[in-house]
């Protein structure tokens, strides 16, 4: 199959034991990112195979109505950056790995990460000592203090551990259904949605971003959170109200915000006000960015590619497009 992997930034995939999976094929892999439409149908028109990276581009109808020898997407989680309709329409086989029980424990470690550097200070520790300023403030200590996690998946009961290990009193707020199972596995629920923003230290989300879920964190539940709060955001920017969280913090509620994820990826403002934001710690979607979660998850992505190929697909989204 001649195969094309977009967006392996640093030439990372070939390097990795996972890649020996596509001994045999015809490969391309692009380390650029490219978004604009026909610079796109050019780029991609000789392929029968693109293989995504998370959501690093937006794979749109009108792209893949100009894309007649492709067969085949292949990627892993989520798709709403893919038209499934359009893959559909143009006999494109979508074939998405959704991993359900398998913790991401990259972006876990990562989100505790975040928690850390703002509780501590550190980059602003950090910029103060190279400047020659030595200490520039007072952290806070996370044992004995109040960890709320929004969402009771694979990701936040991973981050739920590390509080716990950390000494944090952990509770839980999340679907109905989904805190129904948090009491049956012994879990702390907050008494009500207002609860658990007015009285947790820290407050993480960990929710899957689909229609039903966007903007699923609005202003009102923000300005509920202490002025000594940490918002925390290393799902997708989708899931909070557009331009909320900014104004939030301009309010003082919560008092600091670290994220990930942003409104729109890449995101190469030097100047956009979230990131240069004061309270805020900000790192550029690099929660699954390690090479151990890159080879857990392109393998899953290339033994779609190869059970095709095979005339077996597997993790098939529009599996009309194969009947």
């Amino acid at each position: 199959m001649k195969l094309a992997i977009l967006d392996d930034y640093f030439d990372t995939l070939r390097t990795l034991p996972c890649f020996e999976k596509l001994d045999g094929h015809d490969v391309t892999v692009f380390t650029d990112h490219v978004q604009e439409t026909n610079a796109l149908v050019e780029r991609l028109l000789p392929f029968e195979g693109v293989v995504l990276f998370r959501e690093r581009t937006k794979v749109s109808g009108d792209l893949l109505d100009r894309l007649p020898n492709l067969k085949l997407v292949s990627q892993r989680s989520g798709y709403p950056h893919v038209d499934v309709e359009a893959c559909t329409r143009n006999g494109i086989l979508l074939c998405s790995n959704m991993h359900a029980g398998t913790p991401s424990f990259a972006a876990a470690e990562h989100t505790w990460a975040l928690i850390l550097a703002s509780a501590r200070q550190i980059p602003a520790q950090m910029a103060s000592l190279q400047s020659g300023n030595w200490q520039m403030g007072v952290g806070k200590t996370l044992s004995g203090r109040k960890l709320g996690i929004y969402g009771y998946g694979r990701i936040g009961k991973a981050v739920a551990n590390y509080g716990k290990a950390f000494g944090m009193d952990v509770s839980f707020w999340a679907s109905s259904a989904s805190r129904e199972r948090a009491v049956a596995d012994g879990e702390k629920v907050a008494a009500s949605r207002e609860a658990f923003f007015c009285e947790n230290d820290v407050v993480t989300l960990h929710v899957r971003l689909h229609p039903t879920t966007r903007g699923l964190i609005k202003e009102e539940d923000l300005a509920l959170m202490k002025p000594t709060s940490i918002f925390v955001n290393t799902s997708r920017a989708g899931l909070i109200k557009s331009g909320a969280l900014l104004s939030a913090l301009n309010e003082g509620h919560p008092g600091a915000a670290a994220i990930d994820v942003f409104d729109n990826e890449p995101l190469t403002d030097p100047n956009d006000p979230l990131v240069n934001h004061p309270h805020v710690v900000a790192t550029p979607h690099i929660g699954f960015v390690t090479e151990d979660e890159f080879d857990l998850q392109f393998a899953d992505i290339f033994d779609q590619v190869v059970a095709f190929e095979k005339g077996a697909p597997i993790n098939m989204i529009n599996p009309e497009v194969w009947t």
